[in-house]
This record gives C-alpha cells, sequence and structure tokens, in this order.
C-alpha cells in the first residue's frame, strides 16, 4: 500500500519547451511510476470508480494487475470494456468520472487511472503484436457503422469481438473522427490513433474511406449494396457554430473545426506541409471548453500571443482542469468576463482588433451556471486572428437524405436508451446524438447501441 497524498508526478515537457513544439506533452509513466500509483489504490469493495466510467471498466482489476506486473493481463481486463484505452487515457476527463469517484480523492488526489490507462495501452502496443491473436470465428452478419470517430470505432470493435463482418463508412481520408482532425498531436500522437485502429483491423474491422454516406450514397443504398443487416450512424458534431457578431467574415476568422482541422489532419504547422496555415502574431479566442483550449495552444505553438475571452468566471470554465492549467503554462492569457462583440478590421480589410463587452454574473440560467449579464462597459484586444470556438452541431447531411429519421430541434438524432432510432436496424450514438460532448461518453453510446444490435440481431436471425 502507498499512503502519499498526491498522484505519482508524469513527467512532461517544460513548459516554455513545449509550447514551441507539437510533441507529446507529458511522456507517460515508467514501470516504477506506474507501480508505484498503482499501489496507491485501495481497491475498494463497492468499486465506486467502475460506476463512474461510461464503459464500466473494471478498474481494481486492471490496477490490481499493475502492482504485480502483470501488464498484459491489465490490457487484456481493460479491452474487454475499453476498445481505444491509449486514447482515452490521454483525453477522457477523468476527474469529472472515475477520478472524480475515487476514495482517495476525499483527502487528497485520487489514484491516477488515467495515467495508468495510457501505460498498461502503450506497454501493450510496444510489446506485443496483433497478427499473433487468434483470429474470431465470423457469424456472417453483416453490420455498417456510418463514421470511425470514438463512436463509431467502438461500436465496431464491440460487434467484431461478437464474430459480426463490421465495416466502418468514413468521409475522410484517414480514420479517427474527432481523434484525428480535432485533438491536436501534443494531446494526441496520431501515431496512436492509427495504432488503436488497427488493433480494430486486426479483429475483422473493415474500414472504407472518402466515403460520404448521404453523397456517395444514402442509407438505404448503402444497406442494399452491402447487404447490412443493421447500421450504426456515429457521424459526429462536426458542423461550426459561430458567434453572428460583426466582422465574423473578415479574413482572419476561423472557426475552431478548420483552424484545427488543417493542423491536424493536414499538418499544416510542417515548414513543407501541403496545407496553408494561417500563422498569426495575435490571437483571440471565444469559449471556454478543450476545442477552445486546444486552438489557443495550436496558435501559440505557431507563434502567436494569444487570449481566451470567457463570457463567464474561471470557475464556470467548461474545458478540463488540466487542459486550463497547461494552457496558462504555456502563456496563454485568460480575459474572464469578456465577451467579443465585434471584429474590427485594418485598412486592408483584414481583422486588427476584437471589441468586446464586459461581463457580470447574475442568476442561474437553464444549464445551472451563473448567465453573463452585459454591463455596458467596453474593452478592445489587439489581434490579426480571431478563433471561434463556441460548440458545433450535427452535420444535416444524413437527416436531409435519411426519410423518418427523426432529429430533435438541434439537429441531434433522436433514440431510445439502446440507441435505436426511429428506423427498425438503424441505431445511432455519440455527438450525433448528444451534441458535442466528450469522448468516452461517445463511447459509451457506442457501446451500448452494439449490445443492442447484438440483441436486435440475434432475435432476427433466431427467429
Amino acid at each position: 500500500m502507498n499512503n502519499q497524498i498526491n498522484k505519482t508526478k508524469m513527467p512532461c515537457q517544460e513548459p516554455d519547451i513545449r509550447n514551441k513544439n507539437f510533441i507529446e506533452v507529458a511522456s507517460g509513466y515508467t514501470e516504477e511510476m506506474a507501480r508505484n500509483e498503482a499501489e496507491r489504490c485501495l481497491n475498494c469493495k463497492n468499486r465506486p470508480c467502475t460506476t463512474g466510467c461510461p464503459v464500466n471498466v473494471k478498474i481494481p482489476d486492471f490496477i490490481s494487475c499493475i502492482k504485480n506486473g502483470e501488464y498484459e493481463k491489465a490490457y487484456e481486463i481493460i479491452t474487454q470494456d475499453n476498445s481505444l484505452p491509449a486514447i482515452c487515457g490521454r483525453v477522457c476527463p477523468q476527474e469529472n468520472q472515475c477520478e472524480g469517484k475515487c476514495i482517495r480523492g476525499i483527502k487528497g488526489e485520487p489514484v491516477g487511472i488515467g495515467r495508468l490507462e495510457r501505460f498498461v495501452a502503450d506497454y501493450h502496443n510496444k510489446n506485443f503484436n496483433e497478427s499473433n491473436k487468434k483470429l474470431i470465428n465470423k457469424n456472417g452478419i453483416n453490420v455498417g457503422i456510418i463514421g470511425s470517430g470514438p463512436a463509431g470505432l467502438t461500436c465496431a470493435g464491440v460487434l467484431a469481438k461478437k464474430g459480426y463482418n463490421v465495416t466502418i463508412f468514413e468521409a475522410l481520408h484517414l480514420s479517427g473522427g474527432v481523434l484525428a482532425y480535432g485533438i491536436p498531436e501534443f494531446r494526441l500522437p496520431k501515431e496512436i490513433v492509427r495504432k488503436e485502429v488497427e488493433i480494430l483491423q486486426s479483429n475483422g474491422v473493415n474500414i472504407i474511406t472518402d466515403f460520404v454516406v448521404g453523397k456517395t450514397m444514402t442509407i438505404d443504398e448503402l444497406k442494399e449494396e452491402y447487404n447490412l443487416h443493421a447500421v450504426f450512424i456515429g457521424t459526429g458534431a462536426g458542423l461550426p457554430q459561430f458567434t453572428k457578431i460583426k466582422g465574423e467574415n473578415l479574413p482572419g476568422v476561423f472557426a475552431s473545426n478548420e483552424f484545427l482541422t488543417r493542423i491536424n489532419l493536414m499538418k499544416a504547422y510542417k515548414e513543407n506541409s501541403a496545407t496553408f496555415i494561417y500563422r498569426p502574431k495575435k490571437t483571440v479566442v471565444v469559449g471556454g471548453g478543450n476545442v477552445a483550449m486546444d486552438s489557443a495552444r495550436v496558435a501559440k505553438r505557431l507563434g502567436s500571443e494569444v487570449t481566451i475571452c470567457y463570457r463567464r468566471t474561471e470557475k464556470e470554465l467548461p474545458a478540463r482542469k488540466e487542459e486550463i492549467e497547461n494552457a496558462k503554462e504555456e502563456g496563454i492569457v485568460f480575459k474572464m468576463l469578456t465577451n467579443p462583440i465585434e471584429i474590427i478590421p485594418d485598412e486592408n480589410g483584414w481583422v486588427k482588433e476584437v471589441k468586446c463587452e464586459v461581463m457580470k454574473l447574475g442568476e442561474p440560467d437553464a444549464s445551472g451556471r451563473a448567465r453573463p449579464i452585459p454591463t455596458g462597459e467596453t474593452i478592445t484586444i489587439e489581434a490579426d486572428c480571431f478563433i471561434v470556438a463556441i460548440g458545433t452541431t450535427p452535420n444535416p447531411l444524413i437527416k436531409n437524405t435519411t426519410p423518418n429519421l427523426s432529429i430533435n430541434p438541434k439537429g441531434g438524432i433522436i433514440v431510445d436508451e439502446n440507441g435505436l432510432t426511429s428506423i427498425e436496424g438503424v441505431y445511432a450514438g455519440g455527438d450525433s446524438v448528444s451534441g458535442a460532448a466528450t469522448v468516452i461518453s461517445a463511447m459509451g453510446m457506442g457501446k451500448r447501441a452494439a449490445e443492442a444490435i447484438d440483441i436486435y440481431l440475434q432475435g432476427k436471425n433466431n427467429g
């Protein structure tokens, strides 16, 4: 038993070094560090950490294996419930989920569950060859997955292990969805995403890229052409929202989606990249979520001074605490209670400065957070770049090309508790249902839908 109050420290690049490169910030635990941190786990009988995990990983069991040096056994336990452990160990908001329920967190820091999950996955990926795995017996039943983001990959992984012939249809040229285009290399190396996808492929998952369902084929055409017995929609929420303030169409204004896609998917930060990216000198980012932090930290690495404007206080920031701390360490300025109201151009029509209204907090709104109220006072911030990171909504393409698919007023697909849509045999999950949320919540929905698809198809096949 290790009674230390704080987590075993994770080795990281120094802030003034990492804010100039795209190398992963944290280098991960060594075996000694991992076993030391694992010894902090109390192995509680009621397992509150597992109830806090959206995919219900058996957390005390895999941590016990780490204590004993049984890292591959730990990996096997994790992947019974989680198809993407190397990814989740890096980007899950553990502080609000598994670690948020850890008993050790009452009188100190919780056990570093995410760090230990990452260690196990990285150890496996470094030391084991997936080609040596025992082949899964196939049942001859075909399932199509639309979108290769976290929901789609999870659904595919669960079904493939059950013996289904699974084909993923991905609109982009690379698989991974938001994991590939949305999360920067310094938080989630794309080699990690590629490796996790390869593991799914070793289980028999087929991936077809450059296939835009709704344009290349409709869902009905897809079902007929590929003889699909069920379909899962996991197309995410890739349609950006804008502030609709004056000047938002000026050169130098970016949706966070475009900005991050150019960087993450197309490697525009590299000097020899074929994809252009504007390299600003002074950037304003509006928003307070993880995407805003990612956009700000990327702009910093491009050589810009960066200011994040958020209309509430730091207490209400929705981004992960770790991401906020990292951004501050890297020299990003936070302007709280500040709401952009106009983007002012220079004589050439480019962004020159951002006019903001100073806010104060009032009574809670529908979200339960204090409502920001304009004070009438304004300030201006010099900038040649303005990045909008205030949220995304589901792309309407599937909705517009799929008759009888029920959609809610915010554009999300309506499903029941098992992910079933208004169309028999068609399921959905992730951000295409919930709107923009976390990777692990999307995975949880993908897993539940996979279990429901299995029950549906087994019943149909046996009937």
